[in-house]
């Protein structure tokens, strides 16, 4: 693909609403990885829905920025 196809859909994609830019982002990076594991695509869509009962039904622990950003760190420093 030349420079100046490149630039015009670069040009195109800039000019989508936020949402849709989002969407062809997502799509583009997820183009770049390995194949998509079925059961992990699954899995995760299962914990999601869980959690969003647990949301739902107020059962749901939540924790505040600052203790999200303390247990990021010590998982980040562990490493």
């Amino acid at each position: 693909m030349g420079t100046e196809t490149l630039n015009q859909l670069r040009s195109k994609a800039l000019m989508l609403p936020a949402s849709e830019r989002a969407e062809l982002a997502h799509a583009l990076v997820t183009s770049l990885n390995a194949p998509v594991d079925a059961n992990a695509t699954e899995e995760w869509d299962k914990e999601i829905l869980r959690r969003l009962a647990e949301v739902d039904s107020g059962t749901a622990k939540y924790i505040d920025r600052d203790e999200f950003q303390q247990r990021l760190q010590t998982r980040l420093n562990s490493r």
